[in-house]
């Protein structure tokens, strides 16, 4: 056992590191000057008190109530602030719930679906049920209620049918809440039931049965009757110059009137309940008010057999009833983490399931170089390389408080206030950049008060719930960090003038209950760790605890301070790694933005020097601090410069990059449009050519067929020229040329035996006009193949000229 002694003034602190397996633990106690054996510890074996110390600190109540007013129900919001106060996920189950928000927002962002349960008044549906339970009648708005959460839910179901009637992937995409919305099999039947006898103010319908539709008749008419002859009865009063008022006190008509005035009214008083009046019920009215209770009576009678059957039905269903309104409840808990992370512009958070004692292979190898790692900006490393990857992630109840009031500006616009009324939004919320590379187990942050350092630890801690219970986390799109088993911090107010004993012993009672609690998967936050005591005390008190947890005492532990000792262990554990939060030397305030790699430098004799100290006073303070010490500061101070310059390098180098990406994107767009171009005008000019040709063909064959008629009516005018010239001339002899050229005719070529081309003849063909060569003979079809030119055709035999 090693032990370090660090003594007090009035105290000691004993720092006892055990070995316990691999665990590594360290047991902070206070032992007393003067007596030890009443020495008060501060080991403490309750775990839920560090855990719900460590949720009040981190402001996650607030949280938990911010993301419940998402809610649509009372019941809703109650459910919300329950689960994610507990944070007793498992790393299955924040990854089920993580799918469940995933799926919601998908829902959300389809449109066709309605998560809002606003409309329902899920606290009459709950005692409804419970009526049912213990067969107790249901009342007609709970009975409307439950009717209505059952009809919304079969809405649900039908537009979830037509979603994935069009796409079937739809089912798998809404999943888990797809299976969640068709599990409840919804008894349409009690609806329509619900709708026949119930209006939507939630009052039975006079149509509800015969025996209330007669009973309320019978009641209007005996109301009818008596206030005419109230009416009547005052009227014939008016002489007395009483005040008389007909009313209904406790559910009998009568005549108010003044205690001050007398009347002649013949009836019975009553106590008419108003400041001193007066009310007569007639002598007349008694009995027409007796038989008005009578039919009130038989109308309560009627409603309540209504309700009695209503219940019977519901109680038929009431197990089915009963996991819808379940099931209603886990939606109305889903859409809640699902409308805050749209509303906040979350991310889907990558978690991962650390290795069981926090380190592996990779992030030793990665410890070694965690100083270049985190140098090298986010292009360097793929994402999974990283401990915990959080770019851009703002606080979420800064972004919060921010949101709000400019809500309250624009609604302040809205209703036309002044300028002087009008509240200034303010700036937004800076967001800043985690990159924790693997194998890095202790981050020390350094720098100025009110420069951010405790709004860093906020944001890490409220990130890593945000993840474990189902919420995006607000942060870019890259979001990567580990599933933690439990978030532990202990976070004071260090600009409190109470830094007393009392102050630092609940401090350091609150790190031994972490230690004691904490495993190889927590977060662990500590803010000013070693603050509130003597500074080389408080230091080495700090890098005690820091080593602890360095070893084996969580996955990873994120500590603020302003001991400059802090900053050395870097360089001589690998598991440290270094950060400052920049300060703006001109302005002299803090930029809220995290510089990776570099421990934080002393700003106070420079802001002194700023603001007007006397130089004698500044140069003996820079004397006390040492030269060294100023040696070191220019060291950081020019490395605080080369990571600036480096970082807007970076920054431009990256421009340049996406300036680059764009452009050859735009060539490539531009060089497919050109191949599309190209592609389209090949077609086009295809469709022409062929349009062309058809066209052509279409033409030429109009053509040939024109010549061919011509030709043929051309012959057949010459033949009978010829045949007239021989029957005028009987004593003419035909000459040879006639007879060879005399056309053959179906009936000459039957009669007679006139020869018929063969092939290899040479014929006139009368229609061409021309002396043809016969290349095929098809006496069948009275048709020949002949040879003109170049071109072949076939002719009929009776244009063919012997």
């Amino acid at each position: 056992m090693q032990t370090l002694s660090i003594a007090f003034s009035n105290c000691a602190l004993l720092v006892r590191r055990n070995s316990v397996g691999n665990r590594n633990r360290v047991n902070l106690s206070f032992i007393s000057s003067s007596s030890s054996s009443s020495a008060p510890t501060l080991f403490c074996q309750s775990k839920s008190k560090s855990h719900t110390d460590s949720l009040r600190v981190l402001e996650w109540d607030k949280l938990c109530d911010v993301v419940a007013s998402f809610a649509r129900t009372s019941l809703g919001r109650e459910a919300t602030k329950k689960k994610l106060w507990s944070l007793d996920q498992s790393f299955d189950e924040s990854l089920k719930l993580l799918e469940e928000t995933e799926a919601a927002i998908k829902m959300l962002e389809h449109g066709s679906f309605c998560l809002d349960l606003s409309s329902i008044q899920i606290s009459l549906v709950e005692s409804g049920i419970r009526n049912a339970r213990r067969r107790m009648s249901l009342r007609a708005d709970q009975a409307l209620e439950v009717a209505s959460l059952l009809c919304f839910f079969d809405n649900l179901q039908l537009d979830l049918k037509a979603a994935i009637k069009q796409d079937g992937d739809w089912y798998k995409r809404f999943m888990p809440i797809s299976e969640m919305i068709m599990l409840p099999v919804i008894n349409r039947s009690f609806i329509k039931l619900v709708e026949q006898v119930i209006d939507v103010d939630g009052k039975i319908k006079d149509s509800a049965s015969s025996d209330l539709r007669l009973a309320r008749e019978r009641v209007r008419t005996v109301e009818r009757k008596l206030q005419q002859l109230l009416e009547a009865i005052v009227r014939s009063q008016k002489a007395n110059e009483s005040v008389m008022v007909v009313a209904e006190v406790d559910g009998r008509w009568c005549i108010q009137m003044s205690s001050s005035q007398l009347t002649s009214v013949n009836g019975l008083l009553l106590s008419s309940g108003s400041g001193g009046g007066t009310a007569a019920e007639p002598i007349a009215a008694v009995s027409m008010n007796d038989e008005l209770q009578s039919a009130r009576a038989s109308v309560a009678k009627a409603e309540a057999d209504i309700l009695s059957m209503l219940t019977a039905k519901m109680q038929m269903d009431l197990d089915q009833i009963e996991d819808v309104m379940r099931y209603s409840i886990q939606l109305d808990v889903i859409n809640a983490r699902a409308t805050y992370s749209r509303a906040y512009g979350g991310a889907h958070p990558d978690i991962y399931l650390p290795p069981e004692d926090g380190v592996d292979s990779e992030s030793l190898s990665a410890g070694e170089h965690s100083l270049e790692n985190n140098l090298s900006g986010e292009e360097s490393l793929p994402r999974k390389e990283w401990l915990l990857y959080l770019p851009r992630c703002y606080h979420p109840l800064l972004l919060h408080q921010h949101k709000r009031r400019i809500r309250k500006t624009q609604e302040a616009v809205k209703y036309h206030k002044t300028a002087d009324t009008v509240s200034v939004s303010g700036d937004p919320p800076v967001p800043a950049d985690f990159q924790i590379a693997k194998g890095t187990r202790v981050l020390v942050i350094t720098g100025p008060n009110t420069g951010g350092k405790t709004i860093c630890l906020k944001s890490v801690g409220l990130a890593a719930m945000m993840a474990k219970s189902g919420l995006y986390v607000l942060s870019s799109e890259s979001a990567r960090l580990p599933w933690f088993d439990n978030i532990y911090a202990d976070i004071g107010d260090e600009q409190s003038l109470l830094q007393s004993l009392s102050t630092f012993s609940g401090h350091l009672k609150q790190i031994s209950e972490i230690i004691s609690h904490s495993t190889s998967r927590s977060l662990v936050l500590l803010d000013e760790v070693g603050a509130g005591t003597n500074p080389l005390e408080g230091a080495a008190l700090g890098m005690a605890i820091l080593e602890s947890f360095a070893e084996s005492g969580s996955l990873l532990t994120m500590a603020t301070t302003h001991h400059g000792e802090l900053k050395m262990l870097k360089y001589s554990n690998s598991a440290f790694e270094n950060a400052c939060m920049e300060f703006d030397d001109l302005n002299l305030k803090p930029t809220f933005k995290i510089l990776w790699g570099v421990p934080g430098r002393s700003n106070a004799i420079n802001i002194a020097e700023r603001l007007g100290l006397p130089c004698d006073i500044i140069n003996k303070s820079r004397e006390l601090y040492g030269s060294t010490s100023a040696e070191i500061n220019e060291v950081i101070l020019d490395m605080e410069r080369y990571k600036q310059d480096y970082q807007r390098l970076l920054n431009e180098s990256r421009r340049y990059i996406r300036v680059s990406r764009e452009l050859h994107e735009n060539l490539l767009t531009a060089e497919k449009n050109i191949n599309n171009h190209a592609t389209r005008e090949r077609l086009k000019m295809r469709q022409e050519l062929i349009q062309a040709g058809s066209m052509a063909r279409s033409t030429l064959r109009r053509t040939l067929q024109q010549f061919r008629a011509s030709a043929a009516q051309f012959s057949r005018s010459k033949v009978a020229t010829q045949v007239k010239t021989t029957k005028d001339g009987d004593n003419v002899t035909p000459s040879p040329s006639m007879v060879a050229r005399r056309p053959i005719s179906e009936n000459a070529a039957e009669k007679s035996n006139t020869k018929l081309p063969q092939v290899g003849d040479s014929v006139f063909v009368s229609s061409l006009g021309k002396k043809v060569t016969v290349l095929k003979v098809e006496q069948s079809k009275k048709e020949i193949l002949v040879q003109v030119g170049i071109m072949k055709m076939k002719v009929k035999l009776t244009d063919v000229v012997v």
